[in-house]
């Protein structure tokens, strides 16, 4: 005997990634290198804007590098050189060859090349960091997979202009990409049963695209907040993943309609009868045992779902009860007779 909860409206399979990627710049798209329907790596190009104007800045860039190398060069070597004239200035001021100026000249000298070695060197970090610059802006211009996944959707054709979204006003993403190797479901559960439902807890997971079949599943998440819906009651996510992927359907896709139910307790060998045939204070129609007239006898429930409800005590194995209540006249006191087993 199981005690289930089910979702109040359908729930929807959900890829565990799924990116509605567009490009931080605006521009016109020059290359689209995917279509819909097609499977990309991760790091991937997807679409690039055009970027000659950022190319060109990008090699500019990369070309004052290598000049700034250069002039650090020169300038270094001019200090080494400054250097050891110093010393050799210094060596004749001691021995009065040359006058003790000619020798502080000769220091300031080589103070003054060994600055512009630094200077230099200085240089080399800018002209750097203006080629980072300059191919950031170019990155920003190409669309790159962040995962492996399958493209949902493209908006836009080469030649057209893209643009990213104004704040607060959506626009269609220049690629929708998902990540199919992991499903999921995500279900909207009734408040009240909501506090009932712990992470961890075994589920069924059926879809409408399959009949007949049900998967077993895991409550991953619940939602820390409820949801209201106009019109309708109040609801709790919950996320539902598949317990063993190898059962998931290949051709099971993202979007896809789902029913969750949700064991929260399990008893084995447990007396039970048909939920339909219980009425208001758990009262049933039973059969009485030597006779051939309905009566009504009430009975402790235990556990219960939408289908079966367990008897704690009140009723026992092999008493007959009424299931369908379809004719007015069937009520306490009323002559009826078993219905044969099939």
């Amino acid at each position: 005997m199981e005690s289930t909860v089910v979702n109040t409206r359908a729930g929807t399979v959900e890829a565990c990634r799924r990116s509605k990627l567009a490009l931080p710049a605006g521009g016109q798209i020059t290359n689209l290198w995917v279509k819909e329907g097609d499977r990309v790596k991760k790091g991937q190009k997807l679409l690039e804007l055009w970027n000659r104007d950022l190319s060109a800045q990008t090699e500019l860039a990369t070309r004052q590098v290598v000049t700034a190398r250069e002039n650090q060069r020169q300038a270094c070597i001019l200090a080494e050189n400054a250097k050891a004239d110093a010393a050799r200035t210094e060596a004749l001021a001691a021995k009065g060859f040359v006058s003790p100026q000619r020798a502080e000249d000769a220091r300031a000298q080589a103070r003054a090349q060994q600055a512009a070695c630094n200077a230099a060197s200085a240089d080399i970090r800018r002209a750097q960091s203006q080629t980072d610059v300059a191919r950031a802006s170019l990155a920003r211009t190409v669309l790159y997979a962040p995962f492996d996944g399958i493209v949902a959707r493209v908006t836009g054709e080469v030649g057209e202009f893209t643009t990213p979204s104004p704040p607060g006003i959506p626009t269609p993403p220049a690629v929708d990409l998902i990540d199919d190797s992991c499903l999921y479901v995500t279900a909207p559960m009734d408040e009240i049963d909501a506090p009932k439902i712990k992470p961890g807890m075994p589920a069924r997971i059926a879809l409408d695209a399959l009949p007949g079949r049900s998967f077993a599943g895991k409550v991953r998440r619940i939602a820390p907040y409820v949801t209201e819906v106009e019109k309708q009651a109040r609801t709790v996510d919950v996320e539902v993943t598949f317990i063993d992927p190898a059962e998931v359907p290949k051709n099971l896709l993202a979007g896809y309609s789902a029913d969750v139910e949700i064991i929260l307790e399990t008893r084995e060998k447990v007396l039970r009868l048909p939920t339909q045939a219980i009425q208001e204070g758990n009262k049933v129609l039973a059969l009485a045992r030597d006779g051939d007239k309905l009566m009504d006898k009430t009975f402790k429930p235990g556990l219960a779902n939408w289908a079966f409800t367990e008897i704690s005590e009140g009723l026992s194995k092999g008493e007959r009860v009424v299931s369908s209540f379809e004719d007015e006249a069937i009520k306490a006191g009323a002559v009826a007779k078993a219905k044969a087993s099939k």
